[in-house]
């Protein structure tokens, strides 16, 4: 049996990645925000990056590059921000490409997403603790490019900070079956943390 302990709590920051600044044609942003270290930014887990433009850049995009050749490229928007579809652990660059209409800045939201096991498996057993907002922990079979696979289920949390959902929640028989691997997505702030028994 293996056990897998989740627990993030870092709250979202719009300009953790890059602060404000224009840069430029075709011109990468500096990863210098606050959730940097020597220019990478790594999450406790996989989160959404956000990109927030002061001006139009509706005509322009931005490519998001991580760790094991994940990247991905997104419309840029006016006066507006968007965000990844991807979840990215570590971000290492981002890439405008296209001239700027103004500021740019980049961040992550509250939406996360990590990885119980890459192989396959079977989930016997797991509890949660909520954290101080109702919300869904979603499990997925698989991911591609980021983006988590089929939800196989959900479970809910109370919205009671620091409570268990419910206790030990134990699946009979021989498990429920990861095909393609095991993984999570959630809302920081919907838990505290999260413990996964497996094999």
């Amino acid at each position: 049996m293996q056990a897998k302990h989740i627990s993030d709590e870092v709250a979202a920051d719009d300009n953790g990645i890059s602060a404000s600044a224009n840069p430029g044609d075709d011109a990468a942003l500096t990863i210098g925000g606050a959730l940097h270290d020597g220019g990478v930014v790594t999450n406790t887990g996989g989160r959404i990056v956000e990109i927030t433009s002061a001006g139009n850049d509706s005509g322009i995009d931005a490519t998001v590059t991580g760790t094991d050749a994940l990247s991905e490229t997104i419309d840029c928007g006016n006066a507006a921000a968007v965000v990844t579809t991807a979840h990215f652990k570590t971000i290492t660059g981002i890439q405008m490409i296209g001239n700027s209409a103004g500021n740019v800045i980049a961040g992550t939201t509250t939406g996360a997403a990590d990885v119980i096991s890459k192989a396959t498996c079977r989930l016997h057993s797991m509890d949660i603790v909520s954290g101080g907002t109702a919300g869904v922990v979603n499990f997925h079979n698989g991911i591609t490019d980021g983006v988590p696979g089929t939800i196989l289920f959900k479970h809910r949390t109370l919205g009671t900070d620091n409570t268990n959902t419910g206790g030990r929640m134990t699946f009979g028989g021989d498990g429920i079956l990861f095909d393609k691997g095991m993984y999570v997505t959630y809302t920081v702030g919907h838990i505290d943390m999260m413990n996964f028994f497996f094999n």
